[in-house]
């Protein structure tokens, strides 16, 4: 599994039109499964996305999880993390689980945080504001 966490002060994802979740100051979790990926590999990454110090402390240091910086957390499911375009224009998605794979892992997942999220498989809108800008790339 990968995640690309954003530290965000704010971040919405809308589908047709509609905003289906919204948090304010926390992280941004836009989900990955890779094929072959199991129940082990989503518990381990929601452990590690919570753990994950990423956020001030009353120094400034990137020293705090999101749940000690009283954040919130929005997930996004997000096949094209394993979108591979090494060779070229069109990239190749053969490392993504299948849907019917990654959907209950990216909802074990989701639920372990017990974070809102987008719709799975839907063509979504995400707004966000990166805050600092903090960018990560996560893998489990």
């Amino acid at each position: 599994m990968r995640a690309l966490v954003q530290r965000v002060s704010e971040a919405a994802v809308s589908v047709e039109g509609r905003e289906v979740a919204r948090i304010h100051a926390g992280m941004l979790v836009l989900l990955g499964v890779r094929r072959g990926d199991g129940p082990s590999e989503a518990d381990r990454l929601a452990t590690k996305l919570e753990k994950l110090r990423i956020f001030p402390d009353t120094d400034g240091v990137m020293n705090l999880s999101v749940r000690e910086a009283q954040g919130e957390i929005l997930v996004v499911s997000q096949f094209t993390l394993y979108g591979d375009a090494r060779k070229g224009n069109r990239p190749s998605y053969v490392d993504a689980a299948p849907p019917d794979d990654a959907e209950p892992l990216y909802e074990r997942v989701r639920r372990s945080l017990g974070a809102p999220g987008g719709v799975f498989g839907a063509r979504m809108q995400v707004a966000l504001v990166n805050d600092g800008p903090v960018t990560l790339l996560v893998e489990a």
